[in-house]
């Protein structure tokens, strides 16, 4: 007598205890690495489907590779060296994405120039040299709107400085006057709603935005650093609209 169902359940049976062991195999690199480290400094590990390795994923966004016993730890990039792909880079691109349509815009500036359709969202201190180098390439962008999160991380006055300009009356006018023309914003007003600014840093933090300036698309992409004008139109496009 023949049981047609016996096949399938035992393929199902035999994946669930893989599974079941590799998730073994991944709660014991864990605790061993959490050992090394002394320290619950490990966010996610995972088995990988070359050289026997183990991904790391450090709660500080940083990536490591180990092998099952944690006898060694490899900091640093691996090279497919069939395709040439960096598989390190590629891999560290996906874990810094976010779901941009989970970010809070109304606790951003907005500016919109043209038809407003390509977004993006940057991250920025007011006494961030780089960040004002980006607002004044920002001067030249069309066709887009842009949301800027006050990041105040580098001093007190930065955090000053934001305060100050989320409670102007032109928020996106005060930024540009400070960060374009270097004219300070005016002294907040007493009584001003002051709480975005804080919820800026907790997202930030959040989300792992460790400098600024950071710019992310409209696909979830980050771009760290003040990136040239050509390199953010290049990945705005190639993120499309929301």
């Amino acid at each position: 007598m023949k049981f047609p169902f016996v096949r399938p359940l035992l393929a199902t049976l035999l994946l669930a205890a893989g599974v079941a062991h590799a998730a073994d195999d991944e709660a014991k690199v864990k605790k061993n690495l959490e050992s090394f480290l002394n320290a619950p400094a490990v966010d996610s590990v995972k088995k990988t489907s070359y050289g026997g390795l183990f991904e790391v994923v450090l709660k500080s966004g940083e990536l490591l590779y180990t092998d099952g016993n944690v006898s060694f730890i490899i900091d640093g990039s691996i090279i497919d060296a069939k395709s040439r792909k960096n598989i390190t880079q590629a891999r560290m691109l996906q874990l810094m994405k976010i779901d941009f349509a989970s970010l809070p815009l109304d606790q951003a500036i907005k500016q919109v120039r043209g038809n407003g359709k390509r977004v993006i969202a940057s991250f920025e201190d007011p006494n961030c040299g780089y960040c004002k180098r980006l607002a004044k390439d920002l001067q030249s962008l069309k066709d887009a709107t842009v949301y800027t999160f006050l990041y105040p991380i580098l001093s007190p006055d930065s955090t000053e400085k934001s305060k100050n300009i989320w409670c102007a009356k032109d928020k996106a006018a005060a930024w540009n006057d400070w960060m374009v023309g270097g004219k300070a914003p005016a002294a907040a007003a007493a009584g001003c709603d002051t709480s975005a600014i804080d919820k800026n840093v907790a997202l930030g933090q959040k989300i792992k935005v460790t400098g600024t300036p950071t710019i992310f698309t409209a696909d979830g992409n980050r771009l760290p650093g003040a990136v040239p004008l050509a390199q953010l139109e290049q990945a705005m496009n190639q993120a499309g609209t929301k």
